[in-house]
């Protein structure tokens, strides 16, 4: 990146219509939706239809194929969230890194896959807001943790090893962040942060992609806490991650569902007390 201070490029459109909304009234974000494909107890044919029959990998749980060979679960997915009240859905593109589709040999696909989802959510609002036109509706483009930590070895032997490095999650992240905005998404929400060196990884992608396309999407960050200690799987408590991310400016900054709603409340309270951006629950 040069020395260019992105964060005085002009905002979208969308982006600042949504700025706009949120200084009038609450904005709610879809739920999870692993957890809504999961009632359709789906088998491997179902993650192969049309498109996957030869490869030679199980795809079974590999949820972001669904974009190809089960559309209309997705599609489904998105408007009922939609329909539940919720002003922004994301993509169905958790996982949609090639980071993350390495496990199943399909990086190749890994900029379509995202593409797809985008343009999947923006045709579930266009539909859902044609029937409710006093509804007014965005897109998220959903970016995962990926499945590797860039701080902490995965072989207790090695503890100097790394199964990730740090441009390795930038150019993935780069490549998801370029496919998702082609896809037409309104806002980015790096999601469920497990290792805030990954999250650092994937705020100087948009920062660079920002910089490249002359203006910026709103951000969006969520970090998960692991278990009771109240930290990260890297160690950091609530307020240091904040600490470590604060430069992004982002629009919101929430916290992951994995402990529950009554034990997460003490880090949410937390989160707010040192974040000058909206607090959110995902």
């Amino acid at each position: 990146m040069s020395t260019i201070n992105t964060f005085k490029l002009p905002e979208t459109k969308r982006g600042a219509r949504i700025r706009e909304l949120l200084a009038n009234r609450l904005l709610f974000l879809d739920g999870a939706m692993g957890t809504m494909i999961q009632r359709y107890k789906l088998k491997e044919s179902d993650f192969r239809k049309g498109h996957f029959e030869e490869h030679p990998i199980d795809l079974k749980g590999n949820n972001e194929l669904l974009v190809y060979t089960r559309p209309d679960i997705i599609l489904k997915t998105h408007k009922e969230f939609l329909a539940a009240g919720s002003d922004i859905i994301e993509t169905n593109t958790f996982s949609s890194t090639r980071i993350a589709q390495a496990d199943y040999e399909l990086e190749g696909v890994v900029y379509d896959q995202n593409l797809k989802a985008a343009q999947l959510a923006r045709q579930a609002i266009e539909e859902f807001v044609s029937e409710n036109p006093e509804r007014e509706c965005f897109v998220a483009g959903a970016l995962g943790p990926t499945n590797r930590t860039a701080s902490l070895s995965p072989d207790v032997n090695r503890p100097e090893y790394r199964a990730v490095t740090f441009d390795e999650l930038k150019e993935a992240y780069g490549e998801q962040i370029r496919a998702l905005v082609e896809g037409g998404v309104d806002l980015l929400l790096a999601e469920t942060t497990f290792d805030t060196l990954n999250l650092k990884a994937c705020i100087f992608a948009l920062e660079s992609f920002f910089e490249e396309r002359g203006e910026r999407l709103p951000v969006m960050l969520s970090v998960t806490i692991t278990d009771a200690s109240g930290r990260t799987l890297s160690g950091q408590t609530i307020e240091a991650f904040w600490n470590s991310v604060a430069h992004a400016k982002p629009l919101s900054v929430g916290i992951n569902c994995a402990l529950g709603a009554s034990d997460m409340r003490p880090y949410i309270a937390s989160l707010s007390r040192a974040a000058n951006c909206y607090i959110s629950c995902y």
